[in-house]
């Protein structure tokens, strides 16, 4: 974003990194526990939707694609807020279709009753189903079939761990304001290429040590 503000233009770009289809890429595993999966979403939401507001503000007034990103960027405590709501709003909904078809046999959206919820409903799932799709799809491209199918059950641990991190970071982020010192909450990281027995560990600098 400092480079942009001087003028610099970024791209996004995937580069191949062999014959063998291998794109350049931060190869570190995600923590494959709740508690780090957690902790690391924690310093991502943190750092990049709450301490990057203070830290880089907003772009020009007219650079549109700039509002556009750092918004999308910022977008995550309000985004699990809606997400949460969602997920009690299925059950919820479920109960009352089933509710209203034993009392008159009729569905609340039967008769075109409520047509704005209907196709509200039908572009949020149209485009729920388009960004699953793109997931497999770049999923597949990289590491096969299998881990594509398993992006779909991903997305849902995704969405958890969300839902636990953001009350946490939002906690964090307003103990700094009151001045509490920065805390690097550490991770244990593996990576494909090195042995099982050796592990990476995020130290409070923010480096990455190797130990076995």
């Amino acid at each position: 974003m400092r480079l942009a503000e001087l003028g610099a233009r970024g791209i996004f770009a995937r580069v191949a990194a062999d014959d063998a289809g291998t794109v350049v890429a931060v190869r570190a595993y995600f923590p494959c526990t709740l508690s780090g999966s957690v902790r690391q979403k924690t310093r991502w939401m943190m750092g990049i939707a709450l301490a990057g507001w203070d830290r880089t503000g907003w772009g020009r007034p007219r650079a549109v694609a700039d509002h556009w990103m750092r918004m999308r960027d910022r977008r995550a405590p309000l985004a699990v807020v809606i997400l949460a709501v969602g997920y009690l709003a299925v059950p919820i909904w479920l109960l009352s279709l089933l509710m209203h078809g034993q009392a008159d046999g009729a569905s609340p959206y039967a008769n075109g009753a409520y047509p704005i919820a209907f196709w509200l409903l039908v572009a949020n799932g149209a485009l729920l189903a388009w960004r699953l799709i793109a997931r497999m799809i770049f999923t597949g491209r990289s590491y096969g079939m299998r881990e594509a199918i398993w992006a779909l059950p991903r997305f849902l641990v995704g969405n958890l761990v969300s839902l636990i991190a953001a009350p946490r970071a939002v906690f964090v982020y307003i103990g700094m304001l009151r001045g509490a010192a920065p805390v690097w909450d550490k991770t244990r990281h593996e990576f494909p290429d090195l042995p099982p027995d050796d592990v990476v560990t995020v130290n409070d600098s923010g480096l990455a040590a190797a130990a076995r």
